[in-house]
């Protein structure tokens, strides 16, 4: 009768595994015994021979695991997770027929694979050997896998997702609030409601001559310094709406209130003498509404390029045919008008392209834009009392410009400086039945520095603070405001 020693041999380890575990407590308990024997001495001893020990086992760990890394890429010595057909050594079986294990200290890291898998090594570093030539990640020699993603440095296999996405910029928060201010609103469908306040000063003093040359040298007449001091102040609210990631709307609802207080010289026909009133005046201003369309998503290599046309209503107060009355019956040189206006009194189109690009952590904006005055006929354009003139208007055509760099000095804050010239040729008139005729003094140059102030609250509020320094007599002295866009 034949034994069948195939089956007693793992019963028979089974049953050893008792038995060399008492064995291992009886040395344990031996080995703590004799070291309560000892004296301290011959305890620092035993100590430094056990960390002697331990130290040579580490430094066989280390050469195991070398040559288990070189074994997987296909040099050195061969060993676990080696290519199939290999004679490695761990595979070389003892003395009872089992694999001759690694020594006590060499554990796998927690989490790791475990050794012979194909996607790492005993010390749990992916390893992932290049694919033969001609064959892809994850398929045959000779076929294409539609899922593979290019890899770049840094980045893992498979896991970048869509390359158009991979090659986008990450934004930090206060990143994106000078996107949403300097360059256009947000295009991913969410409603924005950007409220704001400014205040915007003029200082203007104009010298008034009523009189004569006589022989070209010696002026006969009054001499009088007229001056202006006006705040415009502005609440609008802002309605954008993303339609799709490129297209974007938005309808702006102001309202202004207006002060203007007038000074001039003069009174009673005493040069040194001053006088002054103050108009004031509150209305809905110029309603504008206008569409964005980005042309080109920002990337590594190209900036963001966005589109936009806005036009504007002449919903606020017509500035023509308001009339200057004398608001001090004994003082003739003091005029000023009944009302001021909140509007320009007419429609105009506005095609604008603006420009993008982040290098974390400055972003770099510029913006072109053409504003088209649409001409519009009044019945009286006169300023004068008791008289009325009628006439067909066209403003200057304004050509706008402007650049600037933000720098993002933390997650939620970021500082902006610009630059903006606005350039508008004359002003025409032209009488019913005749022909354009150019206002004296209506072309403008306005140039203004402006620096901004951005501040992140949460995902939904951003507080935008600026202030807009006037560099030529026709900007404005300055504008301060302050904006609140809420992101829902």
């Amino acid at each position: 009768m034949m034994t069948n020693t195939t089956s007693r041999r793992p019963r028979a380890r089974l049953a050893a595994i008792p038995a060399a575990a008492m064995l291992y407590a009886l040395s344990q308990g031996a080995g703590a015994q004799a070291l309560n024997n000892q004296s301290l001495e011959e305890r620092l001893n035993t100590l430094m021979r056990v960390v002697d020990e331990q130290q040579r086992q580490i430094q066989s760990l280390e050469r195991q695991v070398t040559n288990l890394e070189m074994a997987q890429r296909g040099r050195g010595a061969p060993g676990y997770g080696a290519p199939a057909g290999s004679e490695a050594v761990a595979e070389q079986p003892g003395a009872d027929g089992l694999p001759v294990p690694l020594p006590p200290l060499a554990q796998v890291t927690p989490g790791a694979p475990a050794p012979g898998n194909a996607t790492g090594t005993a010390t749990g570093v992916p390893v992932n050997p290049p694919a033969p030539e001609g064959a892809s990640a994850g398929g045959s020699p000779g076929t294409t896998n539609p899922n593979a993603q290019a890899s770049g440095p840094g980045l893992p296999q498979g896991a970048v997702g869509q390359t158009q996405k991979a090659a986008e910029p990450v934004r930090t928060q206060a990143e994106e609030a000078v996107v949403q201010r300097e360059h256009a609103p947000l295009f991913d469908h969410k409603l924005t409601l950007d409220w704001g306040i400014s205040d915007t000063y003029y200082d203007r003093r104009q010298l008034q001559l009523s009189g004569f040359l006589a022989l070209d040298a010696i002026f006969l007449g009054n001499i009088n310094l007229g001056q202006t001091k006006s705040h415009q102040i502005m609440a609008d609210l802002d309605t954008r709406y993303g339609l799709t990631d490129r297209i974007s709307v938005d309808v702006d609802v102001p309202y202004v209130y207006r002060h203007s207080q007038f000074i001039v010289g003069g009174a009673g026909g005493a040069a040194n003498t001053l006088s002054d009133a103050s108009v004031n005046s509150n209305a809905i201003g110029d309603v504008n509404f206008g569409i964005y369309y980005q042309f080109l998503k920002e990337t590594n290599n190209i900036p963001d390029v966005v589109g936009s046309l806005r036009v504007k209503a002449p919903t606020g107060t017509s500035p023509f045919g308001l009339k200057v009355v004398q608001l001090d019956p004994d003082n003739t040189n003091l005029v000023a008008p009944s009302k001021l206006p909140t509007g320009t009194g007419f429609w105009n189109v506005t095609a604008g392209l603006s420009v993008l690009k982040t290098y974390d952590p400055v972003v770099l904006f510029g913006s072109l834009s053409y504003t088209y005055n649409i001409a519009r006929s009044f019945d009286d354009i006169s300023s004068v009392v008791g008289q009325t003139q009628p006439a067909t208007v066209k403003l200057g055509d304004i050509f706008q410009l402007g650049a600037g760099v933000a720098l993002a000095f933390s997650d939620k804050d970021s500082a902006s400086i610009s630059y903006t010239l606005a350039l508008q040729p004359s002003s025409k008139t032209k009488a019913p039945g005749g022909d354009y005729v150019k206002v004296p003094g209506s072309e403008t140059t306005a140039a203004v520095m402006n620096f901004g102030l951005n501040h992140v609250v949460n995902r939904h509020l951003t507080i935008n603070g600026s202030v807009s320094i006037g560099m030529t007599p026709d900007a404005p002295n300055y504008v301060i405001g302050v904006r609140f866009p809420y992101t829902f």
